[in-house]
C-alpha cells in the first residue's frame, strides 16, 4: 500500500489453522487485522466493541473480513483522525478484494459487532460509533449491506464462509477469560498512540 501503511495497524491475518468442527482451512482475524481469499475456507473473529465487515463478490465468491474500531476521539467528523482509521481499515480490505479480481459493483457486505462490552470505553460509546461508521461507509461506497448484527451488550464470535456468503454468529453470554477485552484495549491503545500521516487517500 506504499506510504499509507506505516502509521496504521491493519495487516493481513496470519493465524491459520484447520477447523475440525467445519472440516475446513480457517484463519483467525484479530483486532487490527484483515484477510482476503479466493478459496473455499473459513474466517473467524471474536468481537466486543470492535466491528467486522464481511465483504464478498457475490458472483465470484472472493471474500474478506476485517476487525477494527475507530480511534477514541471526541471528533466525529468524516475527516477526523478517528474516521480515517476506520476508512483505512475498510479501504485496505476492499482494495485487496479488487486486486484479487472482485468487482466493486458485485460486492455485498454483512457487518457485526459494536457491543458495549468494554467498561473502559463505554464513556465514548465506541461500539455505537463503530456501528454507525461502518453503515455510513458502505452506503457512501455504494456497497450493498445485506445483513447486520450490531450493538447490544454482548460479544460475538463470527464465522464467515466467503465462497457461499454464509455467516454464523454466536452471541457469547459471558467471556471465560479476559483475552478479548485485553486485545481490544491493547488495540485501542495502539490506535491512540499511532502517528497520523497525511498520505491517506480518501475516495
Amino acid at each position: 500500500m506504499g506510504k499509507a501503511e506505516a502509521p496504521f495497524v491493519e495487516h493481513l491475518a496470519g493465524n491459520r489453522y484447520f477447523d475440525r468442527k467445519f472440516g475446513t482451512e480457517a484463519v483467525k482475524v484479530l483486532p487490527g487485522e484483515y484477510f482476503v481469499t479466493t478459496t473455499d475456507m473459513l474466517m473467524v473473529t471474536v468481537l466486543g466493541s470492535c466491528v467486522s465487515a464481511c465483504i464478498r463478490d457475490r458472483e465470484k465468491g472472493i471474500g474478506g473480513m476485517n476487525h477494527f474500531m475507530l480511534a477514541d476521539s471526541a471528533d466525529t467528523s468524516p475527516l477526523s483522525p478517528s474516521a480515517r482509521y476506520g476508512a483505512y481499515a475498510m479501504e485496505i480490505l476492499i482494495n485487496h478484494l479488487l486486486k484479487l479480481g472482485a468487482s466493486k459493483s458485485r460486492l455485498e457486505a454483512k457487518v457485526f459487532g459494536g457491543g458495549r462490552v468494554m467498561s473502559t470505553l463505554s464513556h465514548s460509546r465506541i461500539g455505537e460509533r463503530n456501528a454507525r461508521f461502518v453503515r455510513e461507509f458502505l452506503a457512501t461506497e455504494g456497497i450493498r449491506l445485506v445483513a447486520e448484527d450490531l450493538l447490544d451488550v454482548y460479544p460475538r464470535k463470527v464465522y464467515f464462509f466467503p465462497r457461499s456468503g454464509r455467516v454464523l454468529v454466536k452471541r457469547l453470554a459471558r467471556l471465560h477469560n479476559d483475552t478479548l477485552i485485553r486485545r481490544e484495549q491493547e488495540y485501542a491503545a495502539r490506535l491512540a498512540g499511532a502517528p497520523m500521516a497525511g498520505e491517506v487517500e480518501l475516495f
